[in-house]
């Protein structure tokens, strides 16, 4: 089904769900927007996947709010500053589940590797046969934000055969780590760490092969007021992405603003306005003209 919402950036193509799903697995609710200049048979595009898509266009999610991908593409195909692409928002079904790899101390958990399969095995190339895409993971960007960015950075660690280029912003890097307690989250342990913990165990085969690895980019933001999403989470998130830019830097020789990027935002909280703030340097980055 198509649906014009008026956006100059583009139109969108609504599966609700899309039924690609194996035995015994849930279809996906998802959303793609292509520009509204599509001409699939004269060029073809790169592709933004954004995890927590009830957010990407509208809003949605805990907060009720919304990245606004549409405006901020608009922004910037009148700048000329990337060519058009196509965003593919994937809803999440069980969100806790399907972002997250190890028990969190919240409810549900451990579903991102069955997520990764179906978004690397069954969506992504859905939408390569359907769409006029570039199918090269160089020129598909894998997007997410807090749990939705753990899963971003899991997926590209995982899949770089799909994803070439991810970026994760306000991640919970924390997750396994830093556990929920009944009223906040605990003080990150110091003998806990990222490099001993299950993300990188999974994740540093991959991170250490210069020839597959994804570029990255992390964010994080330093505002600690406005409630615990702002001075719990974000400040774990801060503390777990600092020490994940190290670990890149200093194990697997990444270089920053070459094929790592990070945001330490002064006045970044743990919010859509803050990476939809951030949405068109990510996009920039990645995809510039």
């Amino acid at each position: 089904m198509i649906q014009d919402h008026g956006f100059r950036a583009g139109v969108l193509h609504i599966f609700e769900p899309l039924a690609v799903a194996g035995d015994g697995e849930q279809s996906h609710i998802v959303h793609v927007l292509v520009p509204r200049d599509y001409t699939p048979a004269s060029r073809n595009y790169r592709v933004v996947y954004m995890n927590d898509g009830n957010t990407a266009f509208f809003p949605g999610g805990p907060a009720n709010l919304t990245w606004n991908m549409a405006t901020t593409l608009a922004g910037l195909y009148d700048q000329a500053a990337i060519e058009p692409v196509i965003v593919v928002a994937i809803f999440p079904i069980a969100r806790n589940r399907d972002y997250t790899h190890v028990a969190w101390g919240g409810p549900e958990c451990c579903g991102v590797e069955a997520y990764t399969r179906i978004l690397a095995d069954q969506i992504k190339p859905f939408i390569d046969a359907n769409y006029a895409t570039k199918p090269e993971p160089q020129s598909t960007l894998m997007l997410g934000s807090s749990h939705g960015g753990l899963c971003a950075f899991y997926v590209g660690s995982r899949r770089p055969d799909r994803f070439g280029v991810v970026a994760a912003l306000s991640s919970s890097f924390w997750v396994g780590l830093d556990l929920r307690t009944t009223t906040s989250l605990a003080v990150p342990s110091p003998e806990k760490t990222l490099a001993a913990s299950a993300l990188l165990a999974m994740a540093r085969p991959t991170l250490a092969d210069r020839a597959r690895r994804p570029r990255l980019l992390l964010e994080w933001g330093l505002v600690r007021t406005g409630g615990p999403h702002n001075s719990e989470i974000e400040a774990r998130a801060t503390v777990r992405g600092r020490e994940m830019e190290a670990l890149l830097v200093d194990e697997f020789g990444y270089r920053l603003d070459r094929d790592l990027v990070t945001i330490e935002d002064p006045e970044g909280e743990h919010n859509e306005i803050t990476w939809e703030r951030h949405s068109p340097r990510v996009l920039k980055f990645f995809f510039a003209a």
